[in-house]
């Protein structure tokens, strides 16, 4: 149990037994005391403890395991193992390119402005498809709208091994065309190989180590 659960815990408790107070002594509401102990007892540590609740689901709605909880999900998860370098999110997840805790997050997340509301929303989707929904097969799941040049920027942009890097400047205005939006990073022949979970069956996969050596001098 982490912090933010273990104060949940504890004002959802308290709020309960003030309110049983409250409820078995309403004389105690007579007087002025009580009627601000009530007042907290319904309003105020309810509130609290909903807020504290709310973050903190909003804060694991990030993770990574939580994305891959559903099963549907789960050839998604398997393909960020896969030991091939042209499966784009492999690579960063093994890389790690981008933290992998949160590597869902942080690759699906739209970075205008409101993009972590919108992620959240489009996420509280997904839960309402997998408990109230019909669920997709794997292979049918698509993108809510095509995959930006921006989400890939908000990392790349101005990294010398990418401004530099030959296949980035095949033609003088290609590197240009990139981040203008106009040449898609996800182009037939670039970067155009994400999951590919139906051809899961035919990959081989990485295992990643769970424990190393310390040093010693």
């Amino acid at each position: 149990m982490n912090f933010a659960v273990f104060v949940e815990v504890v004002l959802a408790f308290l709020a309960l037994v003030l309110v049983l107070l409250v409820a078995f002594r309403t004389e105690l509401t007579r007087a002025r005391g009580g009627k601000i102990l009530a007042f907290i007892a319904l309003f105020i540590l309810p509130g609290l403890a909903s807020w504290v609740g709310f973050n903190a689901q909003m804060d694991r709605s990030e993770s990574t395991q939580f994305c891959l909880s559903c099963h549907v999900m789960s050839d998604y998860g398997r393909s960020l193992y896969v030991d091939d370098p042209s499966f784009v999110p492999a690579v960063h997840f093994q890389n790690r390119f981008v933290p992998r805790s949160h590597a869902c997050y942080t690759c699906h997340t739209d970075y205008a402005m409101f993009g972590g509301v919108r992620a959240k929303l489009e996420g509280l989707h997904h839960v309402y498809v997998q408990y109230f929904g019909t669920v997709p097969k794997p292979d049918a799941i698509r993108l809510y709208h095509p995959y930006s040049n921006r989400e890939c920027l908000h990392c790349h942009a101005g990294m010398r091994r990418f401004d530099e890097a030959t296949e980035h400047r095949k033609t003088p205005t290609m590197l240009g065309d990139i981040y203008s939006g106009k040449l898609s990073c996800l182009s037939g022949h670039c970067h155009d190989t994400m999951h590919d979970i139906k051809d899961l069956s035919y990959a081989t996969f990485w295992k990643e180590r769970t424990s190393y050596a310390t040093p010693t001098h």
